[in-house]
C-alpha cells in the first residue's frame, strides 16, 4: 500500500483514494459542502481546500486531487486557515439572516462549520440577492436564497434515485437549482435530498416549524412500510411522532429510506382506534376491555376449532404472531395464515422465501432477473443498488413482467409464466448472459406468487434457477422479494394452515367459518364473510369497517418488537411513544383474552414471551443476522402437483406506492403524493 504524510503522521491508503479521503484515515477532520461519499465528486464548494507538497503553493480541493505516494498533507497551516475563512465569506455573501425561524436550525451544517471555520465579520457591503421559489411537490420546502449551489440534490436524483428531475441552470451570479419544466419531483425517494442539503434550501413541507432538534426523543427503529426494514430513528415529542429519518445500514439501506417511511408518519395520528368497540344492533358501539372480551370469549367457546380461523396482516411484530399462534393452537385451531395475499409460499425449506443473496450482497450478481417485480415501487432503496451496478456496468438485468420504468436498462423477456417455463429453451443474449453469469441472480416478486396459479410460477422458476445453476458453492441467487414486513416472521413461525385447515382466501368465502380473527389484517376483503369478526389492529381501515369486535393495538412506533426482512435478517424495533388512548400492546391483549379463553399463556412479560420464541424457534434469536449463501434453492418437487400456468400477465402487487397500508392510507401527506403522482402519469400518458 501507499504511504502519504498527514501533518507529519504517516498514513497508508489504497491506489484512487483522494487527499480528503486519506486525511480522514489519519483521524483528521476536513470541513466539506458539496462532497458526499455516496455521490459523485464534484468539487464546487472548495471548503475541503488543504496544502499539498510536492504541489503549486496554494490551497487544494482535497475532494477532488488524487493521493499520491509521499505526498505531505497539512490541513491546519495558516494558508489553510486563511483559505478556508475566505471560501466561508463568499459562501454567506448571499445567504439570508434565517437562522431563528429556518428548520434546519440546530442541525445545519452551514451553520456548524461558520463557527468552526469561518470568520467573525464579513466585508461584503451589497445587498443580497433573492431568488425565487420552486415547486417541488408536497414534500419538499424550498427556500432557494439559502441555497449554495452545492449540487448534492442533482447528483442524488440523477445519479441514485435515477429521475433527473432537478438542475442547476444559468451561470455566474444568476445560478440556481430548479426542477425541469417547474414539476414536481416524482421520485420515490425524492425526500432523501433534505438531508443532503447542507443549508436550509431544501427542508421538510410537512414537518415545517414543527420542532426544533435539541425537543426531540430521539429512538432508534426498523421501518415496517416495505420488507427491507430499513434503519430509521423515530423523532417524537410528548406524544406524537413528528418525523422519521434514515439511519446508516449498510447491509440494508445504506442511509436512504424512501418518502413513504418518512412522512407516513402523520397516519399514526389520524383514524386511530384508542378503545374497544362492541358491534350492537349492527352498530359499533365504545365498550370496555372486560365487555369485549367476553363477547370474543362467548363467540369462540360456542364454536368448533375447525369453524374457527386467524389471518395476521403485514404490519404484526413476531412477538404478537407467535401469541395469536400460541393461543389459537392451544384452542386446536388448524385455519391459520399469516398469507393475506394468498402468496404460494411455506412449503420447503427455510430459504425458499428468502432473499438469499442479501440486500448487500446482491451488488456481487452479475446476471440479475426479475420475475414479476418492480422493486421501483416494492422496495425503492433496494432499487438503488440494481442502478449502481448498472451504472457502473457491473450487472446486466433482465424482466419478466411488466415494462415498467426502473430508472436502469433492462432486457424484456416476456409477459407472463409462459416465459417464465421456457426460458431455459430461450436463444436470446440475455438467456445466454445468465447461463455463462458467474453469480446469477433470480427475483421473484409478489406478483408472480400471489396468482391463482402462483404454486405452478414458484415450481416453474425453481426448475428455472437448477437449470441457471442459480445455487452454487459460495452463492445462493435464488430471492424472494417480499412487499410484508411481517411475512418472512410468519412463515418462519409456521402461521399457515396446518393439516386439513383453510387458507386465508378459503377462510373468507361465505359460510367458511363461524368465527374469524383478523391480527392486523387490512389488504384482504372480508365483506363476503358472514363469520363473527373479531380486529385487533390500530387502524379504522379496511379490516375494522366489517368488524363486530374491535381490539385497539399497538402501531409499529408504540412497541418493542422483532421484525423479520426479506433476506431473513431479524431485527429489532423500538417504542419511541406510547399506544393512544386505551390501546395496548398486541402480545399483552392476546395474553388477557387467553385467560377469558381458558388457555392462559405461559408468560407474562415481554421477556418471557421472546424466551418463549426463541426456544420455539432459534432463528429470532440471531438479531441483526442474514443467513446470505446458504446453498439451499427452492426444492420445486416439493410442491407435487402445482397445476397449470396461466397466460395472464404478471403484475406487481404495488399499484399506488402510497398507500399500501393502513398507516399510509390514513396520512394526509401520503394522499398528496398519490394525487401529485396520479397526476403526473396522466401528464406523461398524455
Amino acid at each position: 500500500m501507499a504511504i502519504a504524510k498527514v501533518n507529519g503522521v504517516e498514513v497508508e491508503f489504497e491506489p484512487g483514494m483522494t487527499v480528503l479521503q486519506v486525511a480522514e484515515l489519519a483521524g483528521e477532520e476536513i470541513p466539506r459542502f458539496c462532497y458526499h461519499e455516496r455521490l459523485s465528486i464534484a468539487g464546487n464548494c472548495r471548503m475541503c481546500l488543504v496544502e499539498v507538497k510536492p504541489g503549486p503553493p496554494k490551497p487544494q480541493a482535497s475532494c477532488a486531487l488524487p493521493a499520491a505516494e509521499g505526498q505531505e498533507i497539512f490541513t491546519k497551516t495558516p494558508m489553510v486557515k486563511k483559505a478556508r475563512e475566505g471560501v466561508m465569506e463568499f459562501l454567506l455573501i448571499n445567504h439570508p439572516l434565517d437562522c431563528p425561524i429556518c428548520d434546519q436550525g440546530g442541525e445545519c451544517d452551514l451553520q456548524d462549520q461558520a463557527m468552526g471555520y469561518g470568520r467573525d465579520d464579513s466585508r461584503y457591503e451589497e445587498n443580497k440577492r433573492a431568488v425565487e421559489e420552486k415547486a417541488m411537490g408536497p414534500l419538499i420546502k424550498t427556500v432557494m436564497t439559502r441555497c449554495i449551489q452545492c449540487t448534492r440534490c442533482v447528483r442524488f436524483i440523477t445519479e441514485v434515485a435515477g429521475s433527473p428531475e432537478i438542475g442547476l441552470i444559468s451561470r455566474g451570479e444568476d445560478v440556481e437549482i430548479t426542477t425541469y419544466l417547474g414539476a414536481a419531483v416524482t421520485s420515490e425517494l425524492s425526500a432523501n435530498v433534505i438531508d443532503l442539503c447542507p443549508v436550509g434550501a431544501l427542508t421538510s413541507k410537512p414537518y415545517a416549524f414543527e420542532a426544533r432538534p435539541w425537543e426531540l426523543k430521539k429512538t432508534e427503529s426498523i421501518d415496517v412500510m416495505d420488507a427491507l426494514g430499513s434503519a430509521i430513528r423515530v423523532d417524537s415529542r410528548a406524544a406524537a411522532v413528528l418525523r422519521v429519518l434514515p439511519r446508516v445500514n449498510e447491509d440494508v439501506n445504506e442511509e436512504w429510506i424512501s418518502d413513504k417511511t418518512r412522512y407516513a408518519v402523520d397516519g399514526l395520528q389520524r383514524q386511530r382506534l384508542d378503545r374497544p368497540y362492541v358491534r350492537v344492533s349492527g352498530k359499533l358501539q365504545p365498550a370496555t376491555w372486560a365487555q369485549a372480551f367476553a363477547a370474543v370469549a362467548e363467540k369462540i367457546k360456542a364454536a368448533k376449532p375447525e369453524r374457527i380461523g386467524v389471518i395476521a396482516g403485514d404490519l404484526q411484530d413476531a412477538e404478537s404472531l407467535k401469541a395469536t399462534k400460541d393461543l389459537f393452537a392451544a384452542l386446536g385451531v388448524k385455519n391459520l395464515d399469516a398469507r393475506q395475499d394468498g402468496v404460494a409460499l411455506g412449503a420447503g425449506p427455510r430459504e425458499s422465501w428468502l432473499f438469499n443473496s442479501t440486500i448487500a450482497g446482491i451488488e456481487d450478481a452479475d446476471v440479475v432477473l426479475l420475475v414479476g417485480t418492480n422493486p421501483r415501487l416494492e422496495a425503492p432503496v433496494l432499487n438503488t443498488r440494481l442502478r449502481k451496478q448498472w451504472l457502473a456496468g457491473k450487472v446486466r438485468v433482465g424482466v419478466i413482467g411488466e415494462q415498467a420504468e426502473l430508472t436502469y436498462g433492462y432486457d424484456y423477456l416476456g409477459a407472463g409464466a409462459k416465459t417464465l417455463s421456457g426460458l431455459s429453451k430461450s436463444k436470446s443474449d440475455f438467456v445466454t448472459a445468465l447461463k455463462n453469469a458467474e453469480r446469477p441472480a433470480i427475483i421473484i416478486g409478489q406478483g408472480a406468487l400471489t396468482r391463482a396459479d402462483g404454486a405452478a410460477v414458484l415450481k416453474a422458476a425453481g426448475v428455472a434457477a437448477k437449470s441457471f445453476k442459480i445455487v452454487r458453492e459460495g452463492w445462493n441467487g435464488w430471492n424472494v422479494l417480499h412487499t410484508a414486513a411481517a411475512r418472512v416472521a410468519g412463515l418462519d413461525l409456521g402461521f399457515v394452515p396446518g393439516e386439513g385447515g383453510l387458507t386465508a382466501g378459503q377462510m373468507l368465502k361465505p359460510g367458511a367459518l363461524d368465527v374469524l380473527f383478523l391480527l392486523g389484517a387490512d389488504e384482504c376483503e372480508t365483506a363476503a364473510s358472514d363469520a363473527f369478526k373479531i380486529y385487533l389492529g390500530t387502524h379504522g381501515d379496511n379490516g375494522a369497517h366489517k368488524a363486530d369486535v374491535i381490539l385497539p393495538g399497538a402501531a409499529y412506533t408504540e412497541k418493542n418488537g422483532l421484525y423479520v426482512n426479506t433476506e431473513g435478517r431479524v431485527q429489532m424495533g423500538e417504542r419511541a411513544v406510547f399506544p393512544k388512548g386505551e390501546a395496548k400492546e398486541d402480545w399483552s391483549i392476546l395474553r388477557a383474552l387467553s385467560e377469558v379463553l381458558g388457555q392462559k399463556l405461559p408468560y407474562d412479560s415481554l421477556d418471557q414471551l421472546r424466551a418463549k420464541l426463541f426456544a420455539d424457534h432459534p432463528t429470532f434469536g440471531q438479531i441483526d443476522f442474514a443467513p446470505g449463501s446458504i446453498p439451499t434453492v427452492f426444492d420445486a418437487s416439493a410442491l407435487g402437483e402445482a397445476g397449470d400456468l396461466s397466460d395472464a400477465p404478471f403484475e406487481s402487487t404495488v399499484k399506488a406506492f402510497h398507500l399500501t397500508n393502513p398507516i399510509a392510507r390514513a396520512s394526509v401527506t401520503m394522499a398528496e403524493c398519490a394525487a401529485t403522482a396520479s397526476g403526473a402519469a396522466k401528464i406523461a400518458a398524455e
